[in-house]
């Protein structure tokens, strides 16, 4: 069993207290500031964090910059979770992905939805005290408990990739994302892979059912509206062990069907969690933002859709016009890396 140790910028209050106690169990080691700190690879690292006003913890910052000053590796072999309290309705989600996105480049795992966000009055949870037929901190600390379960549980460093599924929206002929992808595949050579072309434009998005409905159908399945994702995307991702996302970034968004494909994966989600499957990225950008769009795929599938995050997780490069991800500095190297990480997880 890995050391456990809780990062806990500030003081917390009485409910991050709580929600700390529902997670941890037994001797932890607590990281208060950058002075002083411990290595913290190999580790299981809970985040506990009070917001303030505008959404920040200054003293974590200074803990990321002082762990960053010690290479790309400082969180090597570790696994990460996340506990965040604040007294305003905003901003819990958002700094959350920033926490993650920082870690996981530093060689932080994350177990799947590893994140316990509690808002202003509680509001996060009003909508679900019909489902759970609780109170909206009774369902906060039952979530708390049940993250822990997962956070302590046997480690996960060692899942092998054997089935891979890259979904795309892109052309080949022109797109640099997916020339990024093919330098990376090659390097997979005993993974069995299985890449869908999602088209351009002419997947239905979620149009939000009910629970009742969206969980009808997914105990089958299947979606109501049907289509590429029923039939081919669902199909792959119960087949497969690891999911590679292939972004290219326009407007700092991903594109639309992975957008709708990902909204749509809800049906299924209702019947089969994502707890051992991995997710991977290729983002290239033409000017910046492709961490961004990393912290979206983290939100959306890591945070909300279970999917477990492996460290390193996101091959990012800027390429503008066609061909230029060719004369990215080094690229032929990095997609080997990428992969090398990818295999040996």
């Amino acid at each position: 069993m890995k050391e456990i140790v809780l990062v806990l910028p500030e003081i917390p209050s009485d409910l991050l207290k709580e929600m700390i106690n529902k997670v941890l169990n037994g001797n932890v080691t607590t990281v208060k500031s950058a002075k002083d700190l411990p290595s913290l690879q190999n580790k299981k690292i809970l985040f506990a964090v009070e917001l303030n006003e505008i959404g920040s913890s200054n003293v974590l910052n200074d803990i990321f910059i002082e762990l960053y000053k010690r290479g790309h590796d400082s969180l090597k072999n570790s696994e990460g979770s996340l506990l965040i309290h604040s007294n305003y309705a905003l901003f819990t989600k958002t700094y959350a992905q920033h926490i993650v996105f920082l870690a996981n480049n530093l060689g932080c795992s994350f177990v799947g939805r590893p994140l316990v966000e509690a808002t202003k009055n509680l509001g996060n949870f009003v909508a679900m005290e019909k489902v759970y037929n609780m109170e909206s901190k009774d369902i906060c600390l039952f979530q708390c408990g049940e993250l822990g379960k997962r956070f302590l549980d046997v480690d996960k460093n060692s899942l092998n990739i054997k089935k891979l599924l890259v979904l795309h929206s892109s052309n080949r002929d022109t797109s640099n994302t997916l020339m990024l992808w093919d330098m990376v595949r090659k390097h997979l050579k005993d993974v069995q892979i299985n890449e869908i072309n999602l088209g351009n434009g002419n997947i239905m998005d979620c149009k939000g059912c009910n629970y009742k409905t969206c969980k009808h159908f997914g105990k089958q399945s299947k979606c109501f509206y049907g289509g590429i994702v029923v039939e081919e995307v669902y199909p792959a991702i119960l087949e497969s062990d690891s999911l590679l996302f292939v972004c290219p970034n326009y407007n700092d968004m991903i594109t639309a069907n992975i957008v709708a494909t990902i909204n749509r994966l809800t049906a299924l989600y209702r019947k089969t969690k994502f707890y051992d499957k991995r997710i991977y990225t290729i983002i290239v950008s033409g000017y910046s933002g492709g961490d961004a769009l990393a912290k979206q795929l983290i939100s959306s599938l890591n945070m909300n859709k279970t999917f477990y995050l492996p460290p390193y997780f996101s091959l990012m490069a800027v390429a503008n016009h066609r061909g230029d991800i060719k004369n990215v500095p080094h690229i032929e190297h990095l997609a080997g890396e990428f992969a090398g990480r990818m295999i040996n997880n």
